[in-house]
């Protein structure tokens, strides 16, 4: 029988022969001799408590083996092909608090790998295997400025490391997505979706941001086995929704949706490791204002765009000034913008409403690897600096398309406070949307071989959002 990981009855079973594949393409880089060895996340604790955050595995780890429990390692022979799985030897005492204890031989089945050792048999073991070269991952992530934690152990110095090769060729390929990673990521965007859904109709003025996360969060894990989501949920109403990364510690999805509000809320499910990133925009009451409906369509125009013009070969920052120019020219046409669109995009009135870039690679981490690599294009200058990626599109990439507007008063009182852009706004009907927000549509979808797949299945015209929020909470 194949082996498979599942939350259960009714959520996804992820085969185990995904990892084995992404093995396989790994091994095809390398040459005979070398080995790779990856470290595996550790159990954090709170500051100085006994209380442990909830484990999440560390991402290369899972891309090469999919492997759940923390303290392991992970050793891939290139020239056998096979498969060392390293778990912690745990005492006898685990058992009494933590629950049974696996042997070797049960974890060799679950992962279905071909050799389960316990940690402490890493030195010994890799001796025996007589490698040319251990190959460990470190590389800076270009999102966060972080570089990824190379693998140590007790004795490695009696080893030949590198660890220059191996970064650059795994980070690759966790870019293109094989067949059975496209089906979690269908599996998690669609929960999402869903999630979504049931958030739009539970909505009304008088709730709290964050009861209408709770219902996110619900419905992600009761019904999808979601345990965690991919990122802190951004559920901005108001004011709020001009704020990019609302939800912090400081800004708690806390404030009353009001009659009126716009909701901006982002957030994604993660299953099996596996990241889903969408956001919806919907009026608080169900009803979008013509100021609202002129400011959401343009938006909506610029997903549209890209939907309609990415393929594979097409670069990342032309399918960002195609958003831009979609969205600000239906804005011109609504009356809130004056002038040359072109001359819009010289003078970045384009970063002033959309500061932030059209979208990033996702996969195992919701910003996915593989953004700016060695042999990829650098990263632009000026306000497409922003931008997660200025690669060419392939088939087998994954990508969120999240176009977005916002009236964040301090960037239009710096465009109020310079002519060069001053002069393509009408501060007249500009000056009415401060304090409203803002828009942002995201959907994750597939590059295919002739275009997109869209993974994500939410109301997204205005029409068939009032539509849908009709059966909802407020009109209850």
């Amino acid at each position: 029988m194949a082996a498979f990981w599942s939350m259960g009855p009714g959520t996804f079973e992820v085969p185990m022969s995904l990892f084995a594949k992404n093995r396989q393409r790994l091994s095809e880089k390398l040459q005979s001799g070398q080995i790779v060895l990856l470290q595996g996340g550790e159990d954090i604790s709170h500051y100085d408590t006994d209380i442990q955050y909830v484990f999440r595995q560390e991402a290369y780890f899972t891309w090469l083996c999919g492997v759940k429990e923390p303290g392991c390692y992970f050793a891939l022979d290139v020239k056998t092909k096979k498969a060392h799985l390293f778990v912690p030897h745990l005492p006898d005492e685990y058992e009494v608090w933590m629950g049974k204890l696996l042997t070797c031989d049960q974890f060799k089945k679950i992962y279905a790998v071909d050799e389960v050792h316990y940690v402490e048999e890493l030195a010994s073991v890799l001796k025996s295997l007589n490698p040319e070269a251990l190959l460990t991952l470190t590389g800076p992530n270009t999102d966060s400025g972080l570089t990824a934690k190379e693998a140590v152990f007790e004795g490695i110095d009696e080893f030949t490391v590198d660890n220059e090769t191996l970064f650059p060729i795994i980070a690759e390929l966790r870019v293109i997505k094989t067949p059975e990673e496209i089906e979690v990521m269908r599996y998690v965007c669609k929960v999402s979706s869903d999630a979504h859904k049931q958030v739009m109709l539970y909505a009304k003025p008088g709730l709290k941001e964050y009861q209408c996360e709770s219902v996110f969060l619900d419905h992600c894990y009761r019904i999808g086995g979601c345990r965690h989501v991919s990122y802190t949920c951004i559920c901005g109403s108001g004011q709020n929704a001009a704020t990019l990364h609302y939800g912090h510690a400081a800004a708690p999805n806390s404030k009353i949706i009001e009659d009126g509000d716009l909701c901006l809320f982002d957030m994604g499910g993660n299953y099996a490791g596996y990241a889903a990133d969408i956001t919806c925009t919907f009026p608080g009451n169900g009803k979008f204002t013509n100021d609202q409906k002129l400011v959401y369509e343009a938006v909506l125009a610029a997903r549209d765009a890209v939907v309609r013009e990415a393929k594979p070969g097409v670069l990342w920052t032309d399918m960002h000034l195609t958003a831009n120019r979609s969205m600000l020219q239906h804005l011109k046409d609504g009356g809130l913008l004056l002038g040359d669109v072109e001359e819009m995009i010289e003078n970045g009135v384009n970063a002033i409403l959309q500061p932030h870039g059209l979208g990033h690679l996702i996969g195992l981490d919701v910003h996915d690897v593989g953004g700016y690599l060695p042999h990829c294009p650098p990263r632009p200058e000026g306000p497409l600096a922003r931008l997660r990626t200025a690669r060419r599109l392939q088939a087998g990439m994954l990508l969120t398309i999240e176009p977005g507007c916002y009236f964040i008063d301090k960037l239009l009182d710096r465009a109020k406070a310079n002519p060069t852009q001053a002069r393509f706004f009408d501060w007249s009907r500009v000056e009415k949307y401060r304090g409203c927000g803002g828009v942002r549509i995201e959907d994750d979808v597939l590059i295919t071989e002739n275009g997109v797949e869209n993974f994500t299945f939410v109301p997204r015209t205005v029409a068939e959002i009032e539509e849908h929020m009709a059966n909802g909470a407020n009109f209850k």
